[in-house]
């Protein structure tokens, strides 16, 4: 079992989390310190906000980094409460980039993209060097260009980790406690919520989760019901990020993490009863059962987001938050 199942898992997450961090600081070197800028400007109104954050969340390949710097200009009272409702919501889109490009199931590719990146990484490192006396612009176009070349190279890890996990499907499925699961599941889909919920706020990484469903969907492993219940599950496992991210913080912090959790919760509350409905749709999409569960993702996430943007401009979250958090002997405005 340990050769055939946990080795290569963890052998795959580790590729895998590597390539995802690689990712990611690598577009956060290259865009990252003008997000908060951005973010201060590009949301002046929620639905601003929400396109912005998507489209930030999907460039920099983490919610996480969009999350906690929206905690962050809530805490400095840089933007109202409903504009943090908007980035919020945003980032639930945007996170659906990764998961669909996993779904695209372009493993066979990561190799070769792996090995192109690095060699351009390293032309670019030399290039560099050699032009110490350039102008600033210049340096600062070869070292975004770097990044870029670093950020597919992080691509490349994430698609073989995922080859890895790969491996483990055919011994998974002999397995019983692995059966028991999806024994389980076929009785009730809220088996498969959990799951996802508690993988992802374990690890830390929805990606990590939803990818590891599409895979052994993919492989026939896994149905697709019950992948998609597990990609539901995720998207409130991963709000635990957000949350260690508040504790201790003020108020305003506080209120963007809660936000994040009821949002989260409310939308896999609402379409649990509807995997099904969800399943056809995606299956409409593609007849891939590792992109159908990717596709889920995106619709889910885009309809929740959508459905929740009309209460971001109710009049009670246009103030910004407080200074700090009343005591408990002060009056409650």
């Amino acid at each position: 079992m340990f050769r055939e199942v946990v080795f290569p898992l963890l052998y795959g997450l580790v590729i895998f989390f590597a390539g995802m961090k690689v990712m990611e600081l690598s577009l956060q070197r290259m865009a990252g310190p003008m997000l908060a800028g951005w973010l201060n400007r590009a949301t002046s109104a929620p639905w601003k906000g929400m396109a912005f954050s998507a489209g930030a969340t999907a460039l920099l390949q983490s919610s996480t980094a969009v999350t906690v710097l929206t905690i962050g200009l809530a805490n400095a009272r840089i933007i109202t409460y409903g504009r943090t409702l908007g980035i919020i919501l945003g980032t639930n889109i945007g996170t659906c980039l990764t998961t669909e490009l996993v779904g695209l199931q372009i493993g066979r590719a990561a190799l070769p993209l792996l090995v192109l990146s690095l060699l351009g990484w390293a032309t670019f490192v030399v290039l560099a060097e050699r032009n110490r006396a350039a102008p600033e612009e210049t340096k600062r176009t070869l070292f975004q260009i770097q990044c870029s070349f670093l950020a597919a190279a992080g691509f490349a890890l994430v698609m073989t980790g995922i080859q890895v996990m790969q491996s483990i499907a055919v011994p998974l499925r002999s397995m019983g406690v692995f059966q028991w699961f999806l024994d389980r599941s076929a009785d009730s889909l809220w088996w498969g919520f959990l799951a996802g919920a508690c993988l992802t706020a374990l690890i830390h990484s929805s990606a990590a989760v939803i990818s590891m469903a599409i895979t052994l969907a993919a492989t026939g492993v896994l149905p697709v019901e019950i992948g998609i219940a597990i990609v539901i599950g995720s998207n409130v496992g991963t709000c635990i990020t957000a949350v260690l991210a508040a504790a201790g913080g003020a108020s305003a912090g506080k209120f963007v993490a809660a936000a994040h959790v009821i949002l989260n919760v409310a939308g896999a509350l609402l379409f649990m009863p509807l995997i099904n409905q969800l399943h056809a749709a995606s299956a409409w999409l593609s007849a891939d059962h590792g992109a159908q569960i990717a596709h889920a993702q995106t619709l889910f996430n885009i309809i929740c987001s959508l459905l929740a943007l009309p209460l971001c401009y109710l009049p009670i979250w246009h103030k910004k938050p407080p200074v700090s958090a009343p005591s408990a002997k002060s009056p409650v405005a």
